[in-house]
C-alpha cells in the first residue's frame, strides 16, 4: 500500500495588496515556513499580482508555491486556487467558478452563507469545487457548523484556513492535502501545486487548526465594517473617489 504524502497547507491569507491586508508576502512566506506549513497562499481581494509573486518566491522559504485570489464575484466571495489570471470581478457566482475551472484552478467557497462578510448564499452554489468549512475568523462555531453541513450533505470536498489578515493569524487553521506519490513524483519534493489542486478535488483532505481568538475577529470585523460603510458613502458621492478604489472593480 502506497503511502500518502501530507502537505499543510493555508488556503486563505491576505498580504498588504488586498485593500484590508497588512502584511508584505516575504514575511507571511517566512513566518508560514517558521511555523512548519508546507504551503501558503495568498488569496488578495481581486488582486492576483503579490500572490504570483509569493508562489515563485515559496521555494526560496522551503514552501510549495501556489497562487491564488479571492474574487468578489455578483453573488459574494469565491477563491479561485492554482490560477495565474484573476477571474474578472463581478461576475454572476457560477460563471465565475466556470471560469476558475476554465484557468486550471479549483473554485473554493470561502466563509459560506455570512452575509457580513460576502459569503455566497446556499441558493447561488449550484456547483463548487471545495468549501470552506473551518474558517478561524469566526466569533462562534456555528457558521463553520453550517458550512460543514452543506458540504457533506453534498459531498463536496472540505477545507480549513485562517482567512488571515494580520502575521500572527496565518496558520490558525489549515489543510493537511495527502498526495500519493507516483512514479513521477515519487518523494515530496517532487510533488507540486497541480498534484495538491489534484488531491483536494478526490476529497483527500483533513481540517486543522482552532479560531483565532475573539478580541482579534472583533478588531478585523470591525475594521471591515468601516470600510464597508466607507465605500457605500464614498460610492454615492459623485465629486468623491471611491475609497477602498479596489471594492470597485
Amino acid at each position: 500500500m502506497t503511502t500518502q504524502i501530507p502537505f499543510s497547507i493555508d488556503f486563505h491569507v491576505h498580504s498588504e495588496d488586498s485593500y484590508d491586508g497588512h502584511e508584505p508576502v516575504e514575511l507571511i512566506l517566512e513566518h508560514a515556513a517558521d511555523i512548519g506549513l508546507d504551503g501558503v497562499v495568498i488569496t488578495d481581494h481581486d488582486e492576483i499580482d503579490e500572490s504570483l509573486r509569493a508562489a515563485a518566491l515559496a521555494p526560496e522559504y522551503g514552501l510549495i508555491g501556489i497562487p491564488g485570489v479571492e474574487v468578489s464575484t455578483e453573488h459574494g466571495h469565491l477563491l479561485a486556487i492554482g490560477v495565474e489570471d484573476r477571474p474578472e470581478p463581478g461576475q454572476a457566482f457560477m460563471d465565475t467558478v466556470e471560469t476558475v475551472r476554465d484557468l486550471g484552478g479549483v473554485a473554493i467557497v470561502p466563509h459560506p452563507f455570512q452575509r457580513s462578510r460576502h459569503g455566497v448564499r446556499k441558493r447561488h452554489i449550484a456547483d463548487a469545487d471545495a468549501i470552506e468549512t473551518y474558517n478561524s475568523m469566526v466569533f462562534t462555531g456555528y457558521r463553520n457548523r453550517r458550512a460543514r453541513l452543506f458540504a457533506t450533505r453534498r459531498d463536496y470536498p472540505q477545507i480549513g484556513a485562517s482567512d488571515a489578515h494580520y502575521l500572527p493569524n496565518v496558520g490558525k487553521s489549515y489543510t493537511e492535502v495527502l498526495v500519493t506519490p507516483d512514479a513521477a513524483t515519487p518523494t515530496k519534493a517532487d510533488i507540486d501545486g497541480e498534484d495538491l489542486i489534484e488531491a483536494i478535488l478526490e476529497g483527500r483532505t483533513q481540517i486543522y487548526g482552532k479560531r483565532t481568538p475573539i478580541h482579534k475577529s472583533a478588531v478585523q470585523y470591525g475594521k471591515g465594517a468601516v470600510r464597508k460603510t466607507t465605500y457605500v458613502l464614498t460610492s454615492r458621492a459623485p465629486l468623491l473617489p471611491t475609497v477602498p478604489a479596489s471594492m470597485d472593480r
